[in-house]
């Protein structure tokens, strides 16, 4: 006879109920806390009149610091910093403490420096500058020294006089230069860019010996140039820098011819004009169909266009 089926949905082992029993306590424990709590802990009585002392005082200082305040905003309202000298202090310790004086700062002397309060780096850096020939032609150019903070620089400007003999100086000098230059322009010579070397090409404006040397190298990957235009291909030639020479160039002399009956792969290739693709179109022409009789045949590859075609053309032969 089958044994019946017992349902054990609602049972609990022994180790549950041990833990369900468990928990129950923990909660008891967590909920009675706030109340079990005040009994353990014990409070300091502090007498009422350590308490009033303590606001009198508080409220005493405070009514002095506010009385300070207002004393130092009325004194100061009406006080602009170009009246006096102004001492004061900074974060950077650049500026510490000293008083201003109004001073040149093309004339001032290290100990001049030094009662200001810059820093001796400061101090040599400044020095440093007069003495190679630098000037200070107006007060914000005390901005530029390094080393000193921006905020020290606009405190220091107020104070600073430069002479005028040394403003009209510069004025001066700057004119003559300008007149100098304006009147007498320079002027270039005529370039054949198929026999020019560096020296030449760096003589032409905005060419330098980088751009000179990669013009160089292009003229003799191509075999010379055929025209003038050509040299604008150049690489990392700005358009605007051959707009210049482009009056200053002109192009003279044979260029080399590449045998396209005898020239492999490797050696086509070498041509700027010349992808692989198209050199080994030409090798496998001519392997299948015989030597070229004529240059024109290359217009029977397909990738071969008239504007190609027109590219190469100086540059082809057949023997």
């Amino acid at each position: 006879m089958p044994v019946p089926i017992r349902n054990n949905y609602l049972y609990f082992t022994r180790k549950e109920r041990r833990g369900s029993l468990l928990l129950l306590i923990l909660i008891f424990l967590l909920c009675a806390t706030p109340f079990v709590l005040p009994f353990f802990m014990k409070y300091q009585v502090v007498e009422k009149e350590i308490v009033q002392q303590s606001s009198a005082s508080l409220n005493t200082q405070q009514q002095s610091a506010k009385t300070k305040n207002n004393y130092s905003s009325n004194e100061n309202q009406y006080y602009r910093p170009y009246d006096e000298p102004k001492e004061y202090s900074t974060k950077n310790n650049t500026i510490i403490s000293e008083t201003l004086f109004y001073f040149d700062p093309n004339t001032l002397d290290e100990a001049g420096w030094k009662k200001i309060g810059l820093s001796n780096k400061t101090i040599a850096t400044i020095l440093n500058y007069i003495s190679k020939g630098g000037k200070f032609r107006e007060a914000s150019d005390i901005k530029k020294i390094w080393g000193l903070k921006a905020d020290d620089a606009e405190k220091l400007i107020p104070y600073i006089q430069i002479a005028a003999t040394e403003q009209a100086h510069s004025n001066k000098s700057f004119n003559h230069s300008f007149e100098r230059k304006a009147s007498t322009p320079k002027t270039y010579s005529i370039v054949n860019i198929n026999e020019a070397d560096t020296t030449e090409l760096i003589s032409l404006p905005g060419i330098g010996s980088k751009l000179s040397q990669r013009i160089i190298n292009f003229r003799n990957r191509l075999g010379g140039f055929y025209r003038v235009e050509q040299v604008a291909e150049t690489f990392a030639l700005p358009d605007s820098t051959y707009q210049k020479i482009k009056p200053l160039l002109q192009v003279s002399g044979a260029v080399k011819t590449i045998n396209i009956n005898a020239a492999n792969v490797n050696e086509l290739k070498q041509h700027p004009y010349i992808k692989y693709s198209l050199a080994n179109a030409i090798v496998q022409f001519r392997t299948q169909h015989g030597n070229f009789t004529h240059v024109n045949e290359l217009k029977k590859i397909m990738i071969v266009d008239e504007g190609l075609y027109q590219k190469l053309l100086p540059y082809l032969a057949v023997q």
